[in-house]
C-alpha cells in the first residue's frame, strides 16, 4: 500500500491489508486533520479495509466531527461500505 496526502485530500493506492497500513493511514490523516476539518480519501484499487481503518473513520466522524468524503475505486468496496450502512457516514461515492 502507498498513500500520499495534498491539502485535504488523501491518495491510498494498493490493498489495505495489514496493521502497518492501518497505522500509515491513521498517521497521514492524523497530520491532514490537524489543519483541516473537512477531508477527502481517495481509495483508489484496494477491495476491502481492514475492521480497524473502519472503526478509525468511524471515531474521526463521530467523536473528532471530523466531515469524510471516500471516494472508492472498486464496486465490491463500495458494495462493503454500503452493506455496513456506512455509505452515508462517509459520503462514499464511487470513481
Amino acid at each position: 500500500m502507498k498513500i500520499s496526502s495534498q491539502n485535504s485530500i488523501i491518495n491510498i493506492e494498493g490493498n489495505i491489508k495489514s496493521l502497518a497500513d492501518f497505522q500509515d493511514i491513521k498517521n497521514t490523516i492524523d497530520a491532514t486533520t490537524e489543519k483541516y476539518k473537512d477531508i477527502t480519501i481517495n481509495i483508489n484499487d484496494s477491495i476491502s479495509v481492514i475492521s480497524s481503518v473502519i472503526g478509525y473513520f468511524n471515531k474521526l466522524v463521530l467523536k473528532d466531527n471530523i466531515n469524510i468524503k471516500i471516494n472508492v475505486g472498486s464496486k465490491k468496496l463500495s458494495e462493503l461500505f454500503d452493506d455496513l450502512n456506512l455509505t452515508t457516514i462517509f459520503k462514499v461515492k464511487t470513481l
